[in-house]
């Protein structure tokens, strides 16, 4: 019986590993995907980080730049994290779906839809986020007679040659999927909740995660944000080549939401039509959780769906740490660059007890 169990083997559930070997702990991880990289390799084919390999570095090692530099595609990212589970020798079943988690004598019990099971004194759950896309309750979305599909089914720009496209959702990945439709698509309409913000070129990633992490830090101390820190967060647009080339040609030009949807397309409170094809929702994920359905565990304060502490570890169950899922479970802790430090914490506190 290993000492630790990981359920996910994406960034997060590496990242776990790593610290986890460090330790000297024996561990399994349990991935539900078939093939390494974790949710990245469901991404569409032009899906583009937004820094440069070196800055999305999980512990140990860095993403190895790419020849003449740049922001780095799904592929490569995937490439990298089978290099890094092989590099550490990380231990991972897969495909293995953990459709629940149980208490038992011993500690807790993954238990898989294929009928195996493993018990574990110590449980990570990082599980991430991609399985569980979020679509908007928005009025009609039933009667719309066209294609809908959410950016975690988005593939290919070819699959809507020719089609009339809603692309609805004002963050980074509705201005990738924008400018990967220009010219296949037959017409565009990018709905946001709000006028989208572009941060200027020179900013990416890299400087975004710099600005989390001192308004992290300061709201840690009881401090306010540092003076003098730039505007921007990880929510904003960064301007990666194909956004920017697609902004100067006046495609990335955000309307209000829609009051409602219609057999045909897009309504808005102004009466006016989009006819529409297809819809893709850029809206977002929620944390793939149905496997602590068992624990019947209590939702935690400010809409986080499990009550945890700072660093992660279930109040309502402490044999069970929490991890990679957005920040209730650790600043910027879904992000490559961001989640080594949670993963230090986490498994320092499991190696503690």
């Amino acid at each position: 019986m290993p000492q630790v169990l990981v359920l996910g083997g994406g960034q997060a559930g590496l990242a776990a590993g790593y610290f986890l070997r460090r330790a000297g702990l024996s561990f399994q991880l349990l991935d539900a995907g078939p093939a390494q990289g974790g949710a990245w390799q469901h991404g569409w084919d032009t899906l583009t980080l937004f820094s440069p390999a070196q800055h999305n570095a999980l512990p140990g090692w860095a993403m190895p730049p790419l020849p003449g530099g740049g922001f780095p595609g799904r592929d490569a990212v995937i490439a990298y994290l089978a290099a890094y589970e092989a590099r550490y020798a990380i231990p991972v079943l897969r495909p293995v779906r953990v459709t629940g988690l149980h208490r038992a004598a011993a500690g807790l019990r993954a238990e898989a839809e294929d009928g195996r099971s493993w018990t574990a004194p110590a449980v990570i759950s990082a599980t991430g986020t991609w399985s569980a896309p979020h679509l908007p309750d928005l009025p009609g979305r039933a009667r719309f007679a066209g294609r809908q599909i959410h950016s975690a089914q988005y593939r290919r720009p070819q699959d809507f040659a020719g089609q009339r496209v809603l692309v609805v959702g004002g963050g980074n990945s509705g201005a990738q999927v924008m400018a990967d439709l220009d010219g296949h698509a037959a017409a565009l309409a990018w709905v946001t909740e709000r006028p989208p913000v572009f941060l200027p070129p020179e900013v990416d990633g890299r400087v975004l995660f710099e600005r989390a992490t001192a308004r992290w830090q300061a709201a840690r101390q009881g401090l306010p944000p540092p003076e003098g820190l730039p505007a921007g967060g990880l929510g904003n647009i960064v301007q990666v080549p194909a956004v920017a080339a697609a902004r100067a040609r006046g495609l990335l030009e955000g309307r209000p939401p829609l009051a409602r949807l219609e057999a045909r397309g897009g309504v808005w409170p102004d009466g006016a039509r989009f006819e529409a094809d297809a819809i893709i929702w850029c809206t977002g994920f929620r944390p793939a959780l149905d496997h602590l359905a068992p624990l019947g565990l209590e939702a935690g304060p400010a809409g986080a769906p499990v009550a945890v502490t700072a660093s992660g570890r279930c109040l309502a169950e402490p044999r069970l740490w929490l991890l990679g899922y957005g920040d209730w479970t650790g600043a910027a802790s879904a992000t490559l660059a961001g989640v080594t430090r949670a993963a230090r914490q986490v498994v320092a506190e499991i190696a503690a007890t």
